[in-house]
């Protein structure tokens, strides 16, 4: 059973998307708009906390607004690096500032059901089968909770969510589906119970919280609240801005980028100030509305560049970045879902972003297929491939076997061939067959990685949970039920 996971490390290749100049222009934007305009923190504690702190807090309004000194001195105390943990060690994610990660993304409503092929309503059972395909897939790091599960409790729906991700896969597991104070304990005291005990959980954080923001420049009260005793367990939380350009940012991407740096970089600043040194990360799926309809649009060269511009933003701030990138606005797996999920994943690939988030969406982040999660993985083989660049030593430049071919000679069966061959990139679903027979069969790329994901689900059996440890998990998500 194959326990590797893939991630982007190392890169040939570069790319400057913002001067240095430009972002501290971006970073004072932001630190002026916090001070004069204020950030809403509808959450009494985040309220009080920043109160204590010295910022100024309307609590009629919950709006705070706070100097650039308290904002720039808190997000000092950001740790800079650590570790996503998993169940599995050797699947671990070091958030260094060196590896890319791609993770499915979460709080899908609808899934493309993988026998019938029909659009239907998200439950459990697809959050369970996600987890294992995602599981036997080595381009997937990490598991973001994928779909709702739409028929459990609204309550406890984010804990049984964990749990299905838990029992079947040994990655490691990021949610945004906890949205209060009481599911976060609850979270909590599950990922304790995996790691080995509070303490444990602090060395190997095997679970993190990403909470949206509430876009302009606010934010949910419960969501603040979770985060905050997230960040006092020592879990990783990140806040994820999706400010729109015309919508819930300005038209210009310079505005969009201020406002919800403004909206991720203060509630960063609040869990240090609480919590100085919790494991922090930047969030980020920002877009450009539709200008015909106000519409979300989830692709175009908007999300491309904002995905570049933001990791530059989080490496001026030394924290890591959960970026959004393949979640496309295509309805269905076709050319517009593979030139928005390539783009957007290569642009925030050159920059370095440490977590990219979109796999297997469609329809901006709501329809769940699993011929698009395959075929995304397949896209970041392809850039992973990409960002390795070309290696020059005397090894590669093979002189001495050009020696022994000589002109008009061929290279196959030289040993120097057969000891790289496999560095070639071999794809699954790029289809490069005769044309004969592909006329002859007119199957694509689209049924391949179906059958793919079919033969997993078949097949693969992921390192169960201990049975006690499930059990001791649905104790405790029965104790969140009885509260409501």
């Amino acid at each position: 059973m194959s326990k590797k996971i893939k991630s982007i490390s190392d890169p040939k290749l570069k790319l400057e998307i913002l001067t240095t100049e430009e972002v501290q222009k971006i970073h004072d934007a932001t630190l002026w708009i916090i001070e004069h305009v204020g950030v809403r923190f509808p959450s009494k504690r985040a309220l009080e906390i920043w109160e204590v702190n010295g910022a100024n807090v309307d609590h009629e309004k919950k709006i705070v607004r706070a100097k650039p000194q308290l904002i720039e001195d808190a997000l000092k105390k950001c740790p800079p690096k650590y570790i996503l943990a998993a169940r599995d060690p050797q699947q671990d994610c070091s958030l260094d500032g060196n590896h890319v990660y791609l993770g499915t993304d979460g709080c899908g409503v609808e899934v493309i059901d993988i026998e019938t092929g029909q659009k239907r309503t998200s439950c459990l059972r697809d959050v369970q089968e996600i987890a294992r395909v995602a599981d036997a897939t080595e381009e997937v790091g990490f598991h973001w909770v994928p779909v709702s599960a739409q028929d459990m409790p609204v309550e406890s729906r984010g804990l049984h969510e964990i749990k299905a991700i838990w029992e079947n896969s040994t990655k490691h597991v990021q949610t945004e589906s906890i949205y209060n104070a009481a599911e976060a304990k609850a979270a909590i005291e599950m990922a304790a119970i995996i790691a080995g005990g509070k303490d444990k959980l602090r060395e190997r954080p095997v679970l993190s919280l990403m909470q949206c923001t509430a876009p302009p420049l606010g934010h949910d009260g419960g969501s603040l609240d979770a985060a905050l005793l997230a960040a006092e367990a020592g879990i990783p939380t990140g806040f994820m801005t999706m400010t729109a350009c015309l919508t819930t940012g300005p038209a210009t991407m310079a505005g969009t980028l201020a406002v919800g740096n403004a909206e991720v970089i203060a509630a960063t600043a609040l869990l240090q100030l609480a919590y100085p040194g919790a494991p922090v990360f930047y969030a980020a799926a920002q877009t450009a509305s539709d200008p015909r309809s106000g519409a979300y649009t989830g692709g175009g060269p908007e999300d491309f560049l904002f995905g570049a511009a933001t990791n530059v933003l989080s490496d001026f701030y030394n924290i890591p970045l959960s970026m959004g990138s393949f979640a496309t606005g295509a309805k269905e797996p076709n050319w517009q879902a593979g030139l928005e999920g390539a783009l957007s994943t290569f642009m925030a690939s050159v920059v370095m972003s440490d977590m990219l988030l979109g796999c297997g969406f469609l329809h901006g982040s709501r329809i769940w297929s699993y011929a698009e999660m395959m075929m995304d993985c397949e896209i970041f083989s392809i850039i992973h491939k990409m960002m390795q660049g070309i290696v020059i030593n005397d090894e590669t430049l093979a002189l001495e076997t050009i020696a022994n071919v000589g002109p008009g000679g061929h290279f196959l069966a030289q040993k120097h061939t057969r000891n790289h061959m496999r560095d070639i990139f071999l794809p699954q679903f790029l289809d490069r067959r005769p044309y004969s027979e592909w006329e002859t069969k007119k199957d694509d790329a689209r049924d391949w990685a179906l059958a793919k994901a079919r033969k997993i689900l078949k097949e693969h059996q992921p390192d169960p949970l201990d049975e006690k440890i499930s059990r001791e998990f649905d104790r405790i998500i029965k104790s969140v039920e009885k509260q409501t």
